[in-house]
């Protein structure tokens, strides 16, 4: 088969579609689109229908619109586009990529979704607006790609039981999902999210804004249980966590959950403090990660480093818990508490309203040394360096034991902590 003559003026014509078909395609695709890919070609064209609703695949064949029309192969771009739309009716983004390519077959096009003024006038210029924005994202996280071998700089120890980590950079508007393995975290996949309307940096309720930090997810939820604004589920992540609360900060119910069935993704910044992702991106994740181990890194913009670079960061920090450590293995009071903030509070207990049960675990323990297994180490860095630390305190002699959460904060060159408590 001959392939399809590029139209005579398609640079004129289609601009700053070109530019953005470009930019995608000099990028590496990411790992959810690599897959998603292999799947569109596969033989059989089961192609696009079976794997609908697999995750990462729409935006893969968006992308692959991208680069035809960047090849100027117009004709097939257009072709691809009709089989998308007609995949995924809910796709706007999509809809609006095809009708510039229909567009172009009669006029010039000289921007994404460039439609006649006065239909983009009114109520439908903030949706023309919302999907431009989020074109530019979903190319802009293709194109930043992290650094092969980079690990967010929060992961700095997890255990093996830990088998998953999420990790949410809100300038790229991207969510990336890790797998824990013996060699350490591999990125298995990103998607597109929107986040908040205001952005993030939540610190009260209805401020409309996505909290930053180190989070936890703390339960699924069935879609049968829920509206069908939420989609196709939702994973709750514990906002407000210890550091919010000593922060003061307010609010409850941050979610990551899905769009109604008539939307397939939502601009950007667009809720009311969730993370939301498409549907098949959301089940995927959902099939994927476990309800308590699963921590969730949302950050303004992520740190990539090396992870023998993050391990070496953490060493003065590891010396100040294994100091604690064996404090709690010598039985001494006084040793111990030297290792709490004097603004110290567990679930609402002060260090003196607290201390008598420290001493009580103490006499329990009775000298023998204490174990931390499964022990996990997340730092947060901003305008303090916060270590969020979970593990097994076992005693020696005993099998099991109770799991706790840490919060330390660096005072100075010292190490105190602020929360702890039992959580399982």
């Amino acid at each position: 088969m001959m392939p399809a003559k590029a139209s005579p003026t398609l640079g004129r014509t289609l601009p700053f579609v070109l530019a953005l078909a470009a930019a995608a395609w000099s990028a590496p695709l990411s790992a959810s689109t690599a897959t998603a890919k292999a799947k569109r070609t596969a033989p059989h064209a089961q192609a696009a229908r079976s794997a609908a609703d697999a995750a990462g695949v729409a935006e893969a064949r968006l992308i692959e619109v991208y680069r035809l029309t960047a090849a100027a192969r117009v004709r097939d771009a257009l072709k691809q586009a009709q089989t998308l739309v007609t995949d995924y009716p809910n796709f706007q983004l999509a809809q609006l990529v095809y009708g510039d390519l229909l567009s172009a077959q009669v006029r010039p096009v000289s921007t994404v979704g460039d439609v006649p003024a006065a239909m983009a006038r009114g109520a439908g210029q903030p949706v023309l607006t919302e999907l431009r924005e989020e074109s530019i994202m979903r190319i802009k996280a293709l194109r930043e790609r992290p650094p092969t071998g980079h690990i967010p700089s929060p992961f700095l120890a997890l255990p093996a039981r830990t088998r998953h980590a999420i990790a949410v950079d809100a300038s790229r508007s991207r969510l990336y999902l890790f797998k824990n393995e013996p060699t350490g975290l591999t990125l298995i996949a990103d998607y597109y999210v929107s986040v908040g309307k205001a952005g993030t940096e939540k610190t009260m309720e209805g401020d409309a804004r996505t909290p930053v930090g180190v989070y936890f997810i703390t339960s699924n939820l069935s879609p049968k249980s829920l509206k069908e604004f939420y989609g196709s589920g939702a994973l709750p992540i514990n906002y407000p966590n210890a550091l919010d609360n000593r922060r003061g900060k307010t609010g409850s119910g941050i979610w990551l959950h899905g769009t109604p069935p008539g939307q397939y993704s939502r601009a950007p910044l667009a809720t009311d403090g969730c993370v939301v992702l498409a549907n098949p991106d959301l089940q995927q994740i959902v099939r994927t990660v476990e309800v308590g181990t699963t921590p969730v890194v949302i950050s303004p913009r992520l740190q990539w480093v090396p992870p023998q670079s993050s391990r070496a960061q953490s060493k003065p920090f590891e010396d100040a818990l294994t100091a604690w450590q064996s404090a709690k293995s010598s039985g001494d009071l006084g040793r111990v508490l030297s290792f709490y903030a004097p603004d110290f509070n567990s679930f609402g207990k002060s260090l003196p309203q607290w201390t008598p049960s420290l001493q009580d675990e103490l006499g329990k323990v009775r000298g023998r040394a204490i174990e931390l297994k499964d022990l996990s180490v997340l730092r947060w860095t901003d305008e303090s360096d916060t270590m969020v630390v979970t593990f097994g305190e076992v005693a020696t002699g005993t099998r099991t034991g109770k799991t706790k959460r840490q919060y330390w904060v660096r005072q100075g060159s010292e190490w105190k902590i602020f929360f702890e408590g039992v959580i399982g």
